[in-house]
């Protein structure tokens, strides 16, 4: 009964989360949802698209609907390490040694344009999203609970860029895209934002506290050995997949494992089914793999690789 009771409550929030931010970003329900998710996870996205449909809105909207402490950073090619992460400097007032904090010290981070910082800011990025902590002055100060990264950045327009290493696109849960809206939602887009902007009136409609208690109750979720059988598959079937360079690491293994106990809870279930892997499976994995010279010869989609093999990995069936 209690197990119940907390899907009930993990339902409802994401529900009425996506209907927050929902307010401000239409026609994007299932992007919406799979925010939500990589939420529940304690995972940081990436949003991988052209310009102007709404990424950084997306994420501004999602932080405002949270009670949690928010920080915007702009990425750009002369941002320091100490620029996100604070400094120490001298008092003369005080007589001493202060701590400055950085825009990291917040709950949700908004990176944007974050390929266009150099690899040695990326970095201090890098272990802040991995360790949940930042190194100042050989001293580690631990990141505020719960910590979560929400990062842009344009695939088209190449210069002045530095493309993500691997090992940091490994750190994203998922890699979403918004793609443009149809006809209707651009109208309706058109509509909503002709006399009033939305996003300003967003409030929040959790707090920091409920949301931490949901991210633990997410682990109890069941996961059979069945669908932990498929899992371990389908990752394996990238390592040995004539496309791929380099497969999935355990690591993403173990995101796509936590995201379908998340997804299975937001749709009311307190156990995992096939489905939810193979609707997650994409977003999660696809980023992760590194194409070989012949697939990129050729523009071979990652993405497409992921639903090949899906297809061709048997799904278990209940016994």
């Amino acid at each position: 009964m209690e197990q119940n009771d907390e899907i009930q409550s993990i339902q409802r929030m994401a529900y009425t989360i996506g209907s927050n931010v929902s307010r401000v970003i239409i026609g994007k329900d299932e992007v919406i949802q799979l925010l939500v998710v990589a939420l529940l996870c304690e995972g940081h996205v990436l949003f991988e698209d052209v310009p102007g449909i709404g990424k950084t809105t997306m994420a501004k909207a999602l932080a405002r609907s949270l009670g949690c402490s928010f920080q915007r950073i702009q990425f750009t090619p002369d941002l320091l390490p100490s620029d996100i992460t604070g400094i120490t400097f001298y008092n003369q007032k005080k007589g001493e040694f202060e701590f400055r904090p950085g825009p990291l010290l917040s709950q949700i981070v908004l990176a944007d344009e974050i390929n266009r910082a150099t690899p040695r800011t990326q970095s201090a990025l890098l272990e802040a999203m991995e360790e949940r902590q930042i190194s100042i002055e050989r001293n580690s100060m631990p990141l505020p609970r719960p910590f979560m990264v929400v990062a842009t950045q344009n695939p088209v327009e190449l210069e002045g860029t530095f493309p993500l290493p691997e090992a940091q696109l490994d750190r994203f849960l998922m890699r979403l895209r918004l793609d443009y809206p149809d006809k209707d939602e651009e109208r309706q887009i058109l509509r909503r934002f002709k006399e009033e902007q939305p996003l300003q009136e967003l409030k929040p409609v959790i707090d920091a506290e409920q949301l931490t208690r949901l991210q633990q109750a997410i682990r109890k979720i069941h996961v059979s050995s069945g669908i932990e059988n498929y899992i371990v598959e389908l990752v394996h079937a990238t390592r040995d997949h004539s496309e791929v360079e380099l497969g999935v690491s355990p690591r993403g293994t173990l995101a796509l494992y936590r995201a379908s106990q998340a997804m299975a809870a937001i749709e009311g279930r307190g156990y995992v089914i096939p489905d939810d892997v193979k609707r997650l499976a994409p977003n999660v994995l696809a980023h992760r793999l590194i194409a070989t010279s012949q697939s990129r010869l050729h523009g071979r989609d990652m993405d497409q690789v992921i639903v090949d093999i899906l297809h061709s990995t048997a799904v278990p069936v209940e016994q």
